[in-house]
């Protein structure tokens, strides 16, 4: 596979976590565009999510990580956009289950919910864990009907 481009961006309230994930994946090599907010003044997730979608579905990026104060809100609005997968996870085996058996394309983090420590293994297993496919394929497409 090519070099992994990944989507990043953020409300207010994971603006300071997503600018911390994006240098630490510009240090392993990742290529990353970054969608915004570019500050810590109130704004509204979905026009963030959206544009992270938009550049999965559009096949600019391969996955997208997303940063709001749960990581909920950000879930809910990708999760409406069909062809994406998004999962909100606060460990490393949800992670990791959610690229081997749901094929997840979009990741999304709660800056208030876990620590920056935390936050760097959940995006390291993510993007190292491969979808396993065979059985699970048939529900995935399920997810698209």
């Amino acid at each position: 596979m090519n070099r992994i481009k990944l989507a990043i961006a953020s409300d207010h309230g994971g603006f300071i976590l997503k600018n911390n994930l994006y240098k630490n994946l510009l240090i392993k090599g990742y290529d990353i565009v970054d969608f915004g907010t570019n500050s810590s003044e109130s704004c509204d997730y979905p026009v963030y999510a959206k544009k992270v979608c938009e550049a999965i579905l559009n096949e600019d990026v391969h996955y997208g990580i997303l940063v709001c104060g749960t990581g909920i809100g950000m879930q809910m609005c990708a999760n409406r956009f069909k062809g994406i997968r998004a999962a909100c996870v606060s460990d490393t085996y949800s992670a990791k289950m959610s690229r081997l058996h749901n094929n997840s394309n979009i990741l999304t983090l709660g800056a208030r919910v876990v620590g920056e420590g935390l936050a760097y293994d959940i995006v390291n297993v993510w993007l190292n864990t491969n979808y396993e496919g065979g059985r699970h394929e048939k529900r995935i497409k399920m997810l698209d009907e």
